[in-house]
């Protein structure tokens, strides 16, 4: 069971980090090489992973872990109907769009379309964010019932930049103005060079299953260009919720 517990621990690491070595991943998983080594070349063997191209020491995930992941989007109902929508938005705005759902207390990108700019963000299938430090995890963040964001705000959060939100107070105050206004903004939270606008995706119960959201380099999100962003991914956003109901 270990050995299990250990290759799927790797493979996580691999898919938030690609292309990512050995001895990075020792360091980050606190695991001695040759376990990592083990695990490695077990994910390799079952197509899960394959060395980064012309990397040979270093790995990245495949497309059979991408077809797993999309599948668990697809348990949602979700990616099938929001695509077309995505696909709207990115022409409207001409930037990266994302769409992401939480899960266990992150929220994973489970879609992404690319812009056709040269300068970009870029993200891997399958990574996490930190639900305070985002625009996706503000989002929603911010039609959350009560209750279940009392174990969040109760202590400091992790700061990551110089402008991540740590105080549970000030978030409280943020997690209003996106309610009233509909689009959470990330001015540089997570990482300094990185922008984005989101709005929750609601479920027909009213709470959020997922966000999608506007992701561009820092440069690119200006007093201007917010608003338009952000009616643009709440409408889009209002649009998927209607049609899951």
């Amino acid at each position: 069971m270990r050995n299990v517990l250990n290759a799927l621990r790797v493979l996580e690491e691999v898919a938030a980090r690609q292309p990512i070595g050995v001895g990075e991943l020792s360091r980050v998983l606190d695991l001695p090489k040759s376990t990592v080594q083990r695990a490695l070349v077990t994910l390799d063997t079952a197509g899960w992973i394959r060395p980064a191209t012309g990397e040979v020491t270093r790995w990245v995930i495949t497309t059979k872990a991408l077809a797993v992941g999309g599948s668990a989007g697809g348990d949602l109902g979700l990616r099938g109907i929001a695509l077309p929508i995505l696909e709207d938005l990115r022409r409207h705005t001409g930037e990266t769009i994302h769409l992401t759902i939480p899960e266990n207390g992150k929220m994973v990108l489970i879609e992404r379309l690319e812009t056709d700019k040269p300068v970009r963000t870029s993200m891997a299938l399958g990574h996490a964010l930190p639900m305070h430090a985002s625009a996706n995890g503000k989002a929603v963040l911010a039609f959350t019932p009560a209750e279940a964001l009392r174990p969040l705000l109760r202590h400091d959060l992790p700061r990551y930049t110089d402008t991540t939100i740590t105080d549970p107070e000030a978030l409280r105050t943020e997690l209003k103005h996106i309610r009233t206004r509909g689009f959470a903004v990330n001015n540089g939270e997570w990482r300094s060079d990185v922008g984005a606008v989101a709005a929750a995706v609601l479920g027909p119960d009213g709470h959020p299953i997922a966000s999608l959201s506007v992701n561009l380099p820092i440069g690119r999100l200006t007093p201007d260009s917010e608003p338009i962003f952000g009616t643009a991914v709440n409408e889009a956003a209002a649009t998927i919720s209607a049609r899951l109901t």
